[in-house]
This record gives C-alpha cells, sequence and structure tokens, in this order.
C-alpha cells in the first residue's frame, strides 16, 4: 500500500503591482469637477424654470393697460359724480316747478306758470345736456352710470318741452299733452335713478364709498330709490 502524500497543496499566488494611490490634488480636482457641474447644472435648471415662468411682453403689457385703465376709470368716477351733483342742483328747481304745474298724484290744482318760468326749464336743462356731450370712454359700469344719467337728462328736457306746447292747446289735445308730459317726466325721473344707483356701485368698487345722487320722485313711479347705507360708507 502506497503511502498517500499529505503534504499541504502548494498554492498558486499572483502577484498583482499595486495600484497607487490617487495624489490628493486630482482628488480635489474631481470634487471640484463635480462642484462645477452641479452649480452649471442648478444654473442652467433655474434659468429654464425662470423663462417658462416669467410673463412674456404681451402679459406685461396687458398688465400695465390693465391698471392705467383701472387708473383712469377711477378718475373717472369721481369727475362723473360731481357732475352729476351739478345736475342734480340744476335740475331740482326744474323738478319742482314741474310737480306743482303737473302733480302726479292730481291732489293738487295746476299752478300758474309763466312762459319765463318755462323758459327758464328750458335753459337748465339745455346746460344739464351740455354737461353730458362729449362723454370719454370708460369701463363698462362707469359707461352704464354715464349713459343712463344723460339719457334722463335728455328725457327731462323732452317733458319740458312736451309742457310748453300743451300749454299752447286747449281741451282734449292739451289733456293728451300734458298725460304725456307726465309720463315722459316719470321715464326720466326712473332713467336717472337707474344712472344713479350705476354710480353708487362703481363709486363703492373704486373706494370712493356709497355716493347717493337720486333726484326726488313721488311714490308710484317706480323709481329706484337710494340705500340706508350713510354717504361715503364702504358697507356693500
Amino acid at each position: 500500500m502506497s503511502a498517500i502524500d499529505i503534504r499541504p497543496q502548494e498554492v498558486a499566488t499572483i502577484n498583482r503591482p499595486r495600484q497607487p494611490a490617487p495624489a490628493q490634488g486630482a482628488t480635489w480636482a474631481r470634487v471640484l469637477a463635480l462642484a462645477v457641474a452641479f452649480a452649471l447644472g442648478a444654473i442652467v435648471a433655474g434659468g429654464v424654470v425662470f423663462a417658462l415662468t416669467r410673463p412674456d411682453s404681451i402679459e406685461q403689457t396687458a398688465d400695465r393697460l390693465r391698471a392705467e385703465s383701472a387708473l383712469r376709470d377711477k378718475t373717472q368716477i369721481k369727475a362723473l359724480t360731481e357732475l352729476a351733483r351739478g345736475t342734480r342742483t340744476r335740475l331740482l328747481p326744474v323738478l319742482d316747478g314741474l310737480s306743482r304745474a303737473m302733480p302726479s298724484d292730481g291732489t293738487a290744482g295746476p299752478v300758474a306758470v309763466t312762459a319765463a318760468d318755462v323758459e327758464a326749464w328750458q335753459q337748465a336743462a339745455a346746460a344739464a345736456i351740455q354737461g353730458f356731450a362729449d362723454p370719454p370712454s370708460g369701463e363698462t359700469a362707469t359707461n352704464v352710470a354715464r349713459s343712463s344719467l344723460a339719457s334722463a337728462v335728455r328725457q327731462l328736457a323732452t317733458t319740458v318741452d312736451t309742457y310748453a306746447a300743451a300749454r299752447g292747446l286747449t281741451g282734449p289735445a292739451r289733456a293728451a299733452a300734458m298725460d304725456l308730459a307726465v309720463r315722459q317726466r316719470a321715464d326720466a325721473l326712473f332713467a336717472w335713478s337707474i344712472g344713479a344707483t350705476a354710480l353708487d356701485a362703481v363709486n363703492i368698487d373704486a373706494g370712493y364709498g356709497h355716493q347717493h345722487v337720486f333726484l326726488p320722485t313721488s311714490p308710484g313711479e317706480g323709481a329706484l330709490t337710494p340705500d340706508t347705507e350713510p354717504e361715503g360708507s364702504h358697507d356693500s
């Protein structure tokens, strides 16, 4: 029986050359390169986001025009309110005279009205119409208020002319003309109440608060009336 060779097997080994450790300068160079790459990426990404989110020139122009329009409209609202107050003061004597000459409720008889009275009413109405001549273009709500007030003034001037014509008539023709004048006055007051209500609303929106520029009306004429909020109040 042969002897078994129990000597440890020799293990072949391969001697690999040792890699030199990276120099410290090269390590910092790689770190610096990575930092620069990250910074450049952030800059590029930020530029892309800014380019995608920044308002373009058209949007910027639109914003500027809207701001200018709002400021212009606010100025127009103030001027229109002053015009309405002055017009109301001018028309009050006209309405007072017409209410005495043509009482809408029929409780009092016609009073004596002279030709000079009627001429004074016509002049006041014509001056009121002139105040609304050549209106500026504004925002829709402001235009509605202005147009309604202007329409009321023209209708009231027509009322005075109808009354003046009725004075020269007799019998049924005079009665018909007077009835027409009464209805025209009611339409004028209704149109003014619409304009005054719209004017109140735009003043609140503009920050001026409630502005009540209404003409006196009689019950049953259907005109809008002012709310109970104090003048200048910002409560809606």
